[in-house]
């Protein structure tokens, strides 16, 4: 086999000139190699049949897409294509998500902990504010330190939001509100050079959502925001209520007509062209050196609008800075009640209801089987399954309610809950985690009628939890 004809291409990667491959042969071009070539030239100058294959020169340290195939007898064509910035790219995204996932584990990991030990410090101090009178010294005490446990759950969970272990668990929100009291945190993210300024919407209405899937747009927003200003600058956050009607959706693809609440997040940073505009809700796509960004922050944000039937707009000018326009539908219901302000009395009748509480964290386990006798329930409290289990089979009674943490030794909630249900079929469930597994979650949203209690949680929040699974 004779080479016939190479193209400029074939010059500029391999450094050879036509002049001295034109009319050699295969070995002469490709020493070393040529019992390779020479056998897949052979196959489709027989044949008739193309090739396709990927090859890897170690001479060239380049990596190819080849496509042999025959255009006349006595004849094979082949063509290279550099493959070599793609695999290195895909190289560099798998190595990326590797290292993302690490820091995803560890973050809901510390999170996880972090939680029980938040938990614990909100029972007592609730415990202990039960004994004290509102005029002791000693009362205003603990009311701060319960404010700053509460205030770390709230930073807790915006790490396990990040962390992608927080379940999915849509809420009726007063979006202005939600903001408003992330704004300390925000003001942190983006640095004291860069101004934040706040122009809430009047007279909004609701929107239905998760409230760390908040966190997670406003952060995500504000990070690229500050990253785009490169000295000093302004983030403007606002809220309005609009109206999409037929028109615009038609002339704006992805867009559906209806009330929504919108949320925009502008910056006076370096702008972006329209090729950057146009990729960037890609996956790993980014703009940032290497090891400076995931290229993941957009493209979840992108997800989170999507799962809750919204919509999103991005403008931008370089030099003029970005505006980036989330639409979240109205909903029509208003805020659920705080928890924390519901108060629950002592009750006989709950004496004739048994709780069973299941948890390996003994300080948690303490706190809340004590709360729930405190309150006229009947306890059976387990560190682990295999006591549960051992506890249903000796009780002899009917077990009205299981409260168990999730991720547990030996075996999760969702698997204790069913070995449970088949000895008590009427059996009720509350599952409680700092971060939950996906086994309590049907595509990332909790199921209908499933009982969640987040960590940490207050012990009246616990009270309320438990009567309302059981009425």
């Amino acid at each position: 086999y004779r080479f016939m004809a190479v193209n400029p291409s074939f010059e500029r990667l391999t450094g050879l000139t036509a002049a001295s491959v034109l009319g050699k042969t295969v070995k002469d071009v490709m020493p070393g190699t040529e019992p390779f070539w020479i056998d897949t030239y052979g196959r489709v100058a027989m044949t008739g049949d193309p090739v396709h294959f990927e090859n890897h020169s170690e001479a060239l340290g380049r990596i190819f897409e080849v496509s042999a195939f025959r255009p006349a007898v006595n004849l094979v064509a082949c063509v290279f294509t550099d493959i070599t910035a793609r695999r290195k790219a895909e190289s560099d995204r798998e190595q990326l998500q590797s290292r993302l996932t690490q820091s995803q584990r560890l973050a809901g990991g510390i999170a996880h902990d972090f939680n029980n030990m938040l938990g614990v410090i909100l029972g007592h101090t609730e415990l202990a504010l039960e004994r004290v009178k509102d005029t002791d010294p000693v009362y205003h005490d603990l009311k701060e330190v319960r404010k700053a446990a509460i205030r770390s759950a709230d930073l807790t969970r915006q790490l396990l939001a990040f962390a992608r272990k927080q379940t999915v668990a849509p809420k009726v929100l007063d979006l202005n509100a939600t903001v408003d009291g992330m704004l300390s945190m925000l003001r942190r993210l983006i640095g004291e050079d860069i101004q934040l300024v706040w122009m809430p919407g009047i007279r909004l209405g609701n929107v239905l959502i998760d409230p760390s899937q908040v966190d997670q747009i406003m952060a995500n927003l504000c990070v690229n925001a500050r990253d785009a200003i490169r000295d000093t600058g302004r983030i403007t956050i606002e809220t309005q209520w609009v109206a999409l009607d037929a028109a615009y959706c038609t002339a704006h693809d992805g867009a559906v007509p209806g009330e929504y609440i919108m949320l925009a997040v502008s910056d006076t940073g370096c702008g972006m062209d329209k090729a950057t505009q146009a990729n960037i809700f890609d996956p790993f796509f980014t703009t940032k050196p290497v090891g400076e960004g995931t290229g993941l922050g957009l493209s979840t944000v992108y997800g989170i609008v999507k799962q809750n039937h919204g919509y999103i707009t991005v403008y931008s000018e370089v030099g003029e800075g970005t505006t980036f326009k989330v639409f979240l539908p109205l909903h029509s219901s208003a805020p659920a009640d705080v928890v924390e302000e519901v108060q629950v009395a002592p009750s006989d009748s709950h004496g004739k209801q048994t709780v069973m509480v299941v948890e390996d964290e003994p300080a948690i386990l303490s706190l809340a089987a004590g709360k729930l006798r405190s309150v006229g329930y009947t306890v059976l409290p387990a560190g682990t399954p295999a006591e549960a289990l051992r506890m249903a089979h000796e009780h002899g009674q009917p077990i009205h309610l299981l409260l168990t943490d999730v991720v547990m030794p030996e075996m999760n909630g969702q698997d204790l809950a069913g070995k449970l249900k088949l000895m008590h079929p009427e059996l009720r469930c509350i599952f409680m985690s700092g971060y939950t597994a996906n086994v309590i979650a049907h595509h990332g949203v909790l199921d209908d009628g499933v009982h969640f209690l987040q960590k940490p949680f207050t012990m009246k929040a616990l009270a309320h939890s438990v009567a309302d699974a059981l009425n």
